[in-house]
């Protein structure tokens, strides 16, 4: 079963890290991305762009577009991962690797009930 497993962060405390810092972590979740790759469950996972160049599509008809995400959380969505996994202990064992790598982070675990895999993008390097 596929789950994916949201990314939430506070953001000031994110843009906040030096690129070292980043960098740092970015290493130690690699580990976890490399060792769910080898075995055959990481599908795709997107770090988000900030926040302030989010926009938010609501309402009824065609909808009207609003700046930001306008989450009630102190959290914002920054990444998401897919994960294949057996069942939903093992998602949250995928998510608790993740945290290990990532402590600050929290993770919201969900399955995924409709995939549709489109077509592989390159992998970017920095948002714009």
């Amino acid at each position: 079963m596929l789950y994916a497993i949201l990314a939430y962060h506070e953001e000031d405390l994110v843009t906040s890290w030096t690129p070292d810092e980043d960098a740092a972590l970015m290493v130690e979740l690699q580990k976890v991305h490399d060792a769910l790759h080898e075995a055959g469950r990481l599908g795709p996972a997107a770090r988000l762009g900030g926040t302030a160049r989010a926009v938010t599509l609501r309402g009824p008809g065609v909808g009207m577009v609003i700046d930001g995400p306008f989450a009630e959380t102190k959290e914002q969505l920054l990444g998401l991962y897919v994960v294949d996994c057996a069942d939903q202990a093992a998602a949250i064992q995928a998510a608790r690797d993740l945290r290990r790598a990532n402590p600050t982070a929290v993770y919201e675990i969900r399955p995924v009930q409709l995939y549709l895999p489109g077509v592989a993008f390159p992998v970017t390097e920095a948002a714009e």
